[in-house]
Order: structure tokens, then C-alpha cells, then sequence
């Protein structure tokens, strides 16, 4: 199965990590390398990407770093430039990016919910807005956007503003899907469930102060399988979907959670 995107130019956001460890982004970059891509690791941290793309070089890959702000117009239309530049093409616009946000509507201010709105969804518009050019002219592309299950459904606690982002995001990418079809390119979503990544600690320990061993034992246990998925889990499918394994899947919603949205809270 290796190779599965052999010599494809692959442009993933949010590929580098909030903290030690495998963030989403970071595996995805370095599982699409490993298969054969050239990928532009995109990240507001230059640093983080740097350590994503040195790790896909140490491993004798392809990949060039980049520093951006996937919400501003400029920016993201300057990621694409680069990457035509020096790869040729766009095969695959893997888009990462995302904040959670807890609260409800009287909780989450107009500014928290308009930085969820901008990070979740404009940041996913722009680069489709301006990646769909290049892989209309090839006549080729795969997009493969990461939402969540808190887009289908209540997922225990209020997030008013994530859910609605991530619900945004679906029909973002149906529609994509749908009015490209004809075009070779393919749309499709992965809603992963509880996972365990770099960003979950993160806001475990910064933004809500909690107890981190607890938190993850309790996390464990709302997952039929008993344990949260990791960011290769994620990885995986985003492969999947990116690949001609996947060439007649296009406009789909792809769980990844162990069984939870299967169950009743």
C-alpha cells in the first residue's frame, strides 16, 4: 500500500503542534510524506512548522515550511502563490485548522464567537477559494476538511460556537463537492470524536485548569471502545480520503470516534 499519493503536492494547515506530541495536522503531514507527497506545511507557528517538515526530511521527504494566517485573505492567496512555485500543482488541501470554544450563547461573547467563526470556517473557505483555481485547471484535487462530531449532535456540554462552525463546515464542503464533481475534484469532511492530541491537553491545563490524568480517564470512559482515538487516527482516514482508494467518495462525512455518536448521552 505504500505510495497510495505518490508524487502529489499536498498543502496542509495547521501542520505543526501546539505542544510535544501529534497534533492532527502534524500526523497528517508526516503520513502524507510518507506516501509519497511533496507537502507545504502551513502553520501561525513557524516555528511548529518547521519541526513537522524536519521530521518529513529527516525521513527523506519533501516538504517546505510556511508561517500564515489562514483567516486573512492576503496570506492564504500567498501560501497557494508559494506553493505553485515551488511544487507545480495542488493535489491535496488538507485544512486543519480549528479552536474549540465552551459555552453557550450567553457565554460566548460576539468576539469569542466571530474568532470561532473566522478560525473554523473563513479559514476553510479562503484556501478553498483559492486552491479551487489550480486544481480546476488540472482537472484534479482531493479536499479533505476536518469538522467534528459536535456538528451532528450535543456532545455533553455547551459549545455554541464550535458546534455552529463545525456545522458550517459539513455544508462548506458538501457544497464544494457537489458543484466540482464534474471537474475531478473531491470534497469530503472527517468529524473526529474524543481524541487525545497535543490541543486537548493544552486547553485541559491552560484554559479550564483541570486535572489532566483525570480528565483523560473520564474521556476514556465515555468512548464505547474505552479509549480516545490520537491523531493518527485521524491521519488515516484524511489518507484515505486524499487517495484514488477513495476516488468515488466525494461529499461524505466521515466519523472517527470509537462508537460515541452511536450511543445515547
Amino acid at each position: 500500500m505504500a505510495g497510495r499519493v505518490q508524487e502529489q503536492v499536498a498543502i496542509v494547515t495547521g501542520a505543526g503542534s501546539i505542544g510535544p506530541g501529534w497534533g492532527n495536522g502534524k500526523a497528517a503531514a508526516v503520513l502524507y510524506a510518507r506516501e509519497g507527497a511533496r507537502v507545504l506545511a502551513v502553520d501561525l507557528n513557524r516555528a511548529a512548522a518547521d519541526e513537522t517538515t524536519e521530521i518529513i526530511c529527516q525521513e527523506g521527504g519533501q516538504a517546505t515550511a510556511i508561517e500564515a494566517d489562514v483567516t486573512d485573505s492576503e496570506q492564504v492567496q500567498a501560501v497557494v502563490a508559494h506553493c505553485q512555485e515551488i511544487y507545480g500543482r495542488i493535489d491535496i488541501l488538507h485544512n486543519n485548522v480549528g479552536v474549540p470554544d465552551v459555552g453557550g450563547p450567553e457565554e460566548i461573547d460576539e468576539d469569542r464567537w466571530d474568532r470561532s467563526l473566522a478560525i473554523n470556517v473563513r479559514s476553510m473557505y479562503l484556501t478553498c477559494r483559492y486552491c479551487l483555481p489550480v486544481m480546476v485547471a488540472q482537472q484534479q484535487g482531493a479536499i479533505v476538511n476536518i469538522s467534528s462530531i459536535a456538528s451532528l449532535r450535543f456532545i455533553g456540554y455547551p459549545c455554541v460556537s464550535y458546534a455552529a462552525s463545525k456545522g458550517a463546515v459539513n455544508q462548506l464542503t458538501q457544497n464544494i463537492a457537489i458543484q466540482y464533481a464534474e471537474q475531478g475534484i473531491r470534497a469530503n469532511c472527517i468529524l473526529p470524536g474524543l481524541m487525545h492530541t497535543p490541543q486537548i491537553e493544552h486547553y485541559i491545563r491552560e484554559g479550564y485548569g483541570g486535572d489532566l490524568e483525570a480528565m483523560i480517564q473520564q474521556r476514556n470512559q465515555l468512548v464505547p471502545m474505552k479509549r480516545m482515538g490520537d491523531a493518527w487516527d485521524v491521519a488515516r482516514a484524511a489518507l484515505f480520503l486524499a487517495s484514488d482508494e477513495a476516488r468515488y467518495i466525494t461529499g461524505t462525512e466521515l466519523v472517527v470516534d470509537g462508537g460515541i455518536t452511536c450511543t445515547v448521552h
